[in-house]
């Protein structure tokens, strides 16, 4: 009987553990006929929803269903893309912070210029007392006509050195090569003086010529018409602001060549622009400028969108094109730099050619010279067409309309100047 117990215990537990894994397998089975029974209601509902949408999209033309779908992606991505927009756009303006200061930088260290312009007045050296007598001449006369010819003020005080005044750099310039040449000459009276004065002007129109050639050459622009290059040699003797024309073009020109290159625009355009910005500043006429420049370049045929950086680099109409904004850029550039100009310089010169064009719009007066920071005025009358009681009544109204129109400080002394002369071949006479 023991012998026989053994078997029959092994056989029990053999059956517990197969029921065992009969209930562990129908539970198992259970959990997936459940989760199938869920997966079968949720595809039920996804059917559902299908059938609504394509119940929806059977009434939509292509262009309809294709907008549908757009918004569906768009919305659920629309979170993720504006992720990635800031991220970018962070990135950007710190790079692009970064490059600016790297190419405004750059660009001004290529403007850097070793072009000296003349600011002072201008002086010339005598070599002996008695040369400056003989330019004075017999009770003034010679330094009266001198002054009259030129438009410029002579200073005498200082020994050893002729002084010459005037806002006006060419006429200083003119004055100051005509008394070199009559230092040299013996021959010092009226008629000689105003013969020299009249050779030195073409000579230094020559000069102007020369000048606008060197100023074009140096910025890399070539053939150009001769007129629009004696234009540009005015420069030389032009100040805005105080700052030398030639050496706030040449500054301009080259930084806007070089913000040019930088942002692949236009070289060419950026070029012109730069060096033709300011020339309606040397350019007589009514209006600002920037108009007058703008017209003086359509009447030689210059290209429009050169015409268009001209009219634009002070904001007067909406910028055009970058060539513009790069001209406006480096024009701004030149001219705010620590130094570069000072505002009540083009006030003075302002208000003295002001003064000068008052006085020449009268009937009867040929010329007119602003002298002594505007405290005096002088007047060449034509003795043909007015006589000695309408000079001083022509005086007299000049100096009341530059009183009333000008803040000149102090008062205003108007000196007319009617002389009459007659030239024979033997001798020169003046009354």
């Amino acid at each position: 009987m023991v012998a026989q117990s053994t078997p029959i215990k092994s056989g029990t537990k053999d059956l517990i553990d197969l029921e065992k894994k009969l209930l562990e397998k129908e539970e198992k089975i259970e959990k997936e006929k459940l989760s199938l029974e869920k997966e079968k209601e949720e595809i039920s509902d996804l059917k559902k929803e299908y059938r609504e949408k394509l119940s929806k999209t059977t009434s939509l033309t292509l262009e309809e269903a294709k907008k549908e779908l757009f918004a569906q992606v768009e919305d659920k991505e629309s979170q993720e893309v504006a992720r990635i927009i800031r991220e970018a756009e962070e990135k950007a303006k710190i790079t692009a912070d970064k490059k600016a200061q790297e190419i405004l930088v750059d660009s001004m260290r290529h403007g850097a210029l070793d072009y000296i312009a003349e600011f002072t007045l201008s002086t010339v050296k005598i070599p002996d007392e008695e040369i400056k007598g003989r330019i004075i001449g017999k009770e003034g006369r010679n330094i009266r006509a001198f002054e009259q010819a030129t438009g410029v003020d002579v200073d005498l005080d200082e020994e050893g050195v002729i002084r010459l005044s005037s806002f006006d750099q060419v006429r200083r310039e003119v004055a100051r090569r005509s008394l070199e040449k009559l230092i040299k000459d013996t021959r010092i009276q009226p008629f000689r003086i105003e013969e020299i004065v009249d050779q030195t002007r073409q000579e230094v129109e020559k000069i102007m010529f020369e000048e606008g050639e060197k100023l074009a050459h140096e910025v890399g622009v070539f053939n150009l018409s001769k007129d629009l290059l004696s234009i540009l040699g005015r420069f030389k003797f032009r100040t805005s602001y105080g700052q030398n024309l030639v050496v706030h073009t040449l500054e301009e020109t080259k930084i806007g060549i070089n913000l040019a290159n930088e942002v692949k625009a236009n070289v060419n355009v950026v070029r012109l622009g730069c060096l033709f910005h300011d020339i309606g500043k040397v350019v007589e006429g009514e209006g600002s400028h920037v108009k007058l420049g703008g017209d003086l370049l359509k009447r030689f045929n210059i290209p429009e969108p050169v015409i268009n950086c001209v009219l634009e680099h002070h904001e007067d109409k909406p910028f055009s094109s970058i060539e513009s904004v790069i001209v406006y850029i480096a024009d701004s550039i030149s001219g705010a730099r620590p130094g570069a100009r000072y505002e009540d310089v083009e006030g003075y010169t302002k208000r003295l050619k002001e003064m000068e064009e008052i006085a020449k719009k009268y009937e009867g007066v040929a010329d007119a010279y602003a002298f002594e920071a505007g405290r005096e005025l002088r007047v060449i009358i034509d003795p043909g067409k007015l006589d000695d009681a309408q000079t001083t009544i022509v005086a007299q109204k000049i100096r009341e309309e530059v009183s009333s129109s000008l803040a000149v400080p102090g008062e205003v002394k108007v000196t007319a100047i009617r002389e009459f002369r007659a030239i024979s071949s033997q001798s020169d006479f003046q009354s």
